[in-house]
C-alpha cells in the first residue's frame, strides 16, 4: 500500500497508514552519538500489511548463525504488552517461535539455555536470566541508560541487539489512537491537579507517547495548541487553561531533538498537530449520539469492542454465549458504524432480504423445506454451507444488536430526550422545556436526567451563578439528583469550556416566568451546507469547525498558537496568522505519502466477507494532502471520531484523532465525578462535592 517516494513524499520516505507502523518493522532508529552502539535492523524491501509484521522482523533480527535456540522467551511490560496486543494475537506469537511470554516485573524462572526478546520501555532492569537478550525499547533510550549498559560487564556480553522502536501509542481505529491514560482528566484538569507529581508524570508520559507517533511516521508537525485564557482570574482556572500550552511545549521539545537524533527525520513541517483539551467541547461527551457505533457503546454492556451474545446450542441444550469483536475486520460493522441507527436498521433488513433471495444455499434450504431437493442440489448446498453460515452469522449478529438498541430506545423514550438535547444545543429550547421534561418524565434514568442538565449547564452557564442558580436548582429538584450527582455538574463547570460555553447574556436577571419570546442561547449553529437525512442528526462536535478552519488556515492566531510557526513570504506578512498557516496547512501544497485505509464506503448487499472492500477502501485517496492530527487531553468521543472519518473524505486529508482515552458517556460521568477530592461549595447553591 505504499506510494512511490517521488510522487508522495516531501522528504523521501515511504509512507503508509499510521496504524500500519505498529504492524510493520520500519520504525527502528539510531540514537545520535550512540549510532554505532545501537544497531539497526536491515529493512525489508516491501512493506508488510499483516498484523504480525513487527513481530516477524523482531524475530528475524534475533536469528544468528551461532544461535542454536529454536524457541525464545518474549518479555514485555504493561505498556508494551498493550502495544503488541494491538498488532498480534497470541497464536501469531507462538507461530513465530516464542514458547513463553513473561511479565518484566514478575519473578521469573532463569532459563540460561534460551534466548530472549525484550520489548520494553527504557528500564534499568538487568537481563541475566537468559542465554542472550535482544532488547527493543518502545521509546528513545536515555543517554545515562546507554552508558550504564555499556559499562556493565555482566550484561553487555549477553545483549544480542539493542534498538529503539518508537511505539508507545495504541491504535484503536484506522484513524484513532490513545496514550492509554484513563486518569488524565483528573490528573491534568482536575480541581487539585496543580503542581503535583501526578500532573508532571502524566504530562511527561503523554508528551513522550505523542512524540513516538511522529518519530515512527517520520513526520514533523506544526504544533498548534489552544492558548490559555484567564477566564475569571481564579488560580484553578488559570492553571487548567495552561495544560494544552504545557503539553505542546513538551511535545515540541522532544520533536526538536528528533531532528538531530533520528536519521532522515524531516527538518521542516510535514503535517499539522492541534492540541486541545476536553473543555473545548463539554457537550460531545454527554449528548446522545445516534450513530450505530455510538449507540452500541452507549446503550449496550460492551467490554471495549467485545459484545457477548447467545447462540443456539449445537446439542440442543441451553443457548451458548459467544464473544465477538466489533472492529474493522467485520465488513458489516465497517460499513454501518457511522450510519444513523435508523439507517443502519433499514440497511441490515435490506441486506438480509437480498442475502436470502440471492444466496444459493439459502435457496436450496427453501427447496429442502418443500421437499423438492435433488442429490445434486444437496451437494451444492453442502459446498456453499461454510460461506452461507459465515455470512448468515454476521448479518444475524448485527440484526440482533440493532434490534436490541431500538428496543432500548423505545423503552427509555430516548427519541423525545434526544430531540430536547438537540434543541438545547441549537438554541431552540431552554429551562422551561427542561423543567417540563423532568416533570412529565420522572421515570427517566438518573444518568439521562444528569446528562440533560449537563447540556443545559454548558449552554446556559450564566444561569448557574449566584442567586439565579439557586432559583434554578429549586426548579431542577424535579430531577431528584443527589449531591453526589450534582458534583458531576460542578466539576464539568470547573473545566471552564471557553469554546463550548456561550457568552453571558446581557440584560436583567433570570426570570422564572420563562418569556416565550426571549432569545435563547445556542452552543451550535445549524450547518446549512449539510444534508439532514435523519432526525436527531443535527449535532456536530466542535472539532469539526476547528479542523475545517485549520485546513483553510483560518484558526484565530490569538486563540490557537504554534510552537514552530512557519515563516510567511514578505508579500503575505500583513495577512497575519492565516497567511502563514496556509503555507503549511493548504492541502494542495503536499501530497500524501500513503493512502487512507478506510476511506471508501464498504457497500455489500449480503454482508459477505468483503475482502475486496477492505483492500480497495483507500483507492479514492491517492492524492491526499498533509495529515492533520488532533489530540484531545482528557478523553475523546465517538462523535469526534466520526467527524475525523467524514472530514478525511471531505478535505482529502487524513485526519487522525488522538486522546488520552476514548470515553463513552457513562465513563465520562465517572471520570468527572473523580476529578475533585475536596469539599468545595457550589457557588452558594447549598450543594457540595464530596471525596
Amino acid at each position: 500500500m505504499s506510494m512511490s517516494d517521488s510522487d508522495f513524499s516531501s522528504h523521501g520516505a515511504d509512507y503508509k497508514n499510521f496504524r500500519q507502523i505498529s504492524r510493520d518493522p520500519r520504525n527502528y532508529l539510531n540514537s545520535g552519538e550512540n549510532r554505532d552502539f545501537i544497531k539497526r535492523i536491515k529493512l525489508p524491501s516491501a512493506l508488510k500489511g499483516s498484523g504480525e509484521g513487527l513481530l516477524n522482523e523482531m524475530l528475524r533480527s534475533t536469528k544468528t548463525d551461532d544461535s542454536k535456540s529454536t524457541w525464545k522467551v518474549l518479555i514485555m511490560d504493561r505498556v508494551t504488552t498493550k502495544v503488541m496486543s494491538s498488532s498480534c494475537k497470541m497464536s501469531d506469537i507462538t507461530d513465530q517461535g516464542v514458547s513463553l511470554v513473561e511479565d518484566l516485573y514478575r519473578r521469573r524462572q532463569p532459563l540460561p539455555s534460551m534466548d530472549s526478546i525484550y520489548f520494553i520501555q527504557p528500564s534499568k532492569e538487568k537481563v541475566p536470566l537468559y542465554k542472550k537478550a535482544y532488547v527493543f525499547f518502545s521509546s528513545p533510550i536515555p543517554k545515562d541508560l546507554i552508558n550504564r549498559i555499556k559499562n556493565d560487564t555482566s550484561v553487555l556480553p549477553r545483549i544480542g541487539a539493542l534498538r529503539e522502536m518508537n511505539l508507545e501509542y495504541f491504535p484503536v481505529d484506522s484513524q484513532a489512537l490513545i496514550t492509554d491514560q484513563e486518569r488524565a482528566l483528573e490528573e491534568l484538569l482536575g480541581q487539585n491537579a496543580a503542581n503535583t507529581r501526578k500532573f508532571d508524570n502524566c504530562l511527561n508520559t503523554m508528551a513522550t507517547r505523542i512524540s513516538t507517533i511522529f518519530a515512527s511516521l517520520k513526520e514533523l508537525p506544526f504544533v498548534r495548541y489552544r492558548a490559555a485564557k484567564n477566564l475569571d482570574g481564579s488560580a484553578v482556572t488559570a492553571f487548567n487553561d495552561t495544560v494544552p500550552t504545557k503539553l505542546a511545549a513538551e511535545v515540541w521539545s522532544l520533536l526538536d531533538k528528533y531532528k538531530s537524533t533520528i536519521p532522515n527525520f524531516p527538518q521542516t513541517g510535514t503535517c499539522e498537530l492541534l492540541i486541545l483539551d476536553r473543555s473545548i467541547d463539554q457537550i460531545a461527551p454527554v449528548i446522545h449520539e445516534w450513530t450505530y457505533d455510538a449507540m452500541c457503546h452507549d446503550l449496550l454492556d460492551l467490554d471495549g469492542n467485545k459484545y457477548i451474545h447467545e447462540i443456539p446450542s449445537k446439542t440442543g441444550g441451553e443457548p451458548e454465549k459467544k464473544e465477538v469483536l466489533l472492529e474493522d475486520q467485520d465488513p458489516v460493522w465497517l460499513e454501518l458504524r457511522h450510519a444513523h441507527i435508523a439507517d443502519a436498521s433499514e440497511r441490515l433488513h435490506d441486506k438480509m432480504t437480498n442475502f436470502v433471495s440471492k444466496n444459493k444455499a439459502a435457496q436450496l434450504h427453501q427447496k429442502k423445506d418443500s421437499g423438492e431437493i435433488s442429490t445434486r442440489d444437496l451437494q451444492k448446498m453442502v459446498q456453499a454451507l461454510p460461506q452461507y453460515s459465515e455470512q448468515m452469522d454476521r448479518l444475524s449478529l448485527h440484526i440482533e444488536i440493532a434490534g436490541k438498541i431500538n428496543r432500548i430506545i423505545r423503552e427509555m423514550e430516548l427519541r423525545e430526550l434526544g430531540q430536547l438535547e438537540q434543541d438545547l444545543v441549537f438554541g431552540d429550547a431552554g429551562a422551561r422545556e427542561v423543567i417540563n421534561f423532568l416533570r412529565t418524565k420522572q421515570d427517566a434514568t438518573t444518568e439521562n436526567k444528569l446528562r440533560l442538565l449537563m447540556i443545559y449547564a454548558s449552554v446556559y452557564p450564566e444561569k448557574f451563578e449566584g442567586d439565579k442558580g439557586l432559583k434554578l436548582m429549586q426548579q431542577f429538584r424535579l430531577a431528584k439528583l443527589s449531591p453526589e450527582d450534582m458534583k458531576i455538574v460542578n466539576n464539568m463547570r470547573m473545566l471552564e469550556g471557553s469554546s463550548a460555553a456561550p457568552k453571558k447574556m446581557s440584560g436583567g436577571g433570570f426570570s422564572l416566568k420563562f418569556d416565550a419570546h426571549k432569545t435563547k442561547n445556542a452552543a451550535r449553529k445549524d450547518r446549512t451546507t449539510e444534508e439532514e437525512t435523519w432526525q436527531l442528526s443535527r449535532f456536530y462536535p466542535m472539532i469539526e469547525e476547528l479542523i475545517e478552519k485549520l485546513n483553510k488556515g483560518e484558526l484565530p492566531k490569538n486563540e490557537y498558537l504554534c510552537m514552530n510557526e512557519p515563516s510567511a513570504p514578505v508579500t503575505q506578512a500583513t495577512d497575519g496568522a492565516s497567511a502563514r498557516m496556509s503555507q503549511s496547512s493548504a492541502p494542495q501544497l503536499a501530497k500524501s505519502r500513503r493512502t487512507a485505509t478506510w476511506a471508501r464506503s464498504r457497500v455489500s448487499d449480503d454482508g459477505s466477507s468483503s475482502d475486496s472492500a477492505l483492500r480497495n477502501g483507500s483507492m479514492d485517496f491517492k492524492n491526499m494532502g498533509q495529515r492533520i492530527f488532533v489530540f484531545i487531553i482528557g478523553g475523546a468521543t465517538r462523535s469526534e471520531l466520526r467527524v475525523c472519518h467524514k472530514l478525511t473524505t471531505k478535505l482529502r486529508r487524513e485526519i487522525i484523532l488522538g486522546s488520552s482515552s476514548f470515553d463513552d458517556p457513562p465513563q465520562f460521568l465517572t471520570k468527572l465525578k473523580m476529578s475533585s477530592e475536596k469539599e468545595i461549595p457550589l457557588d452558594g447553591l447549598g450543594i457540595y462535592t464530596f471525596a
